[in-house]
């Protein structure tokens, strides 16, 4: 009975550990805000000009870009793999984007980050933050896409029946964005990131490293 209560003890140290945020977490989460937020910021350009072309194919469809301005949840919980990540990613790449000069009010602007960040993390927290893979990194970005989708029909698009053909077009076009910009493009942006060495010191770097020794043993 001792010896069991000291395991579970032992378990629940590992698992404090390996959610607790470190001054390296804290630095790399916060340049890979301000990177995001650069993003952000330059996709608002190129969506402004973009978003009429696709809007006159097919009423809705431009959603399918939105996930660029969503994608950074996913891919911070992918590189830190820890409770938090993505909320804190986004709200910093959220202040990066006003800094810069944004048209969206910052109630909107926040509100919509932190949401995008919890939903983003959803998969993760419900794998207790133990699985990483392709297809979890598509779950994150299709649930991100769901709430956004939605978080624009309420808050953007009132005029817009979530039943009719534009608001259809509108949520399908979401969804397929998040899964393949969010999910899939965060999944392999983060093997890219990690392949290059900088983030070797931490435990999403050095799986990475790992998986392509042994691929290069085979």
């Amino acid at each position: 009975m001792v010896e069991h209560t000291q395991h579970q003890d032992n378990i629940t140290i590992r698992s404090t550990k390996r959610f607790r945020w470190t001054t390296a977490d804290i630095a790399v989460a916060a340049a890979l805000g301000i990177a995001a937020g650069i993003i952000f910021w330059g996709f608002n350009f190129a969506y402004a000009s973009i978003s009429p072309i696709l809007g006159g194919l097919l009423p809705g469809f431009a959603s399918i870009l939105h996930a660029v301005w969503y994608f950074s949840g996913t891919l911070a919980v992918l590189i830190l793999r820890k409770p938090g990540a993505a909320v804190f990613v986004n709200l910093v790449g959220c202040a990066a984007e006003m800094l810069l000069g944004n048209s969206f009010s910052f109630g909107f602007i926040f509100l919509s980050a932190a949401l995008q960040g919890l939903f983003a993390e959803l998969p993760f927290a419900l794998t207790r933050y133990r699985v990483f893979n392709l297809p979890i990194s598509v779950v994150s970005g299709v649930c991100t896409a769901l709430e956004y989708g939605v978080y624009l029909m309420l808050f953007r698009y009132q005029g817009v029946a979530f039943f009719s053909p534009r608001g259809i077009v509108h949520m399908v076009s979401e969804v397929v964005g998040g899964a393949l910009i969010a999910g899939v493009g965060s999944w392999y942006l983060y093997r890219a990131i990690a392949k290059t060495g900088v983030l070797d010191h931490f435990a999403s770097g050095r799986a990475v490293r790992a998986a392509v020794r042994a691929e290069g043993q085979r």
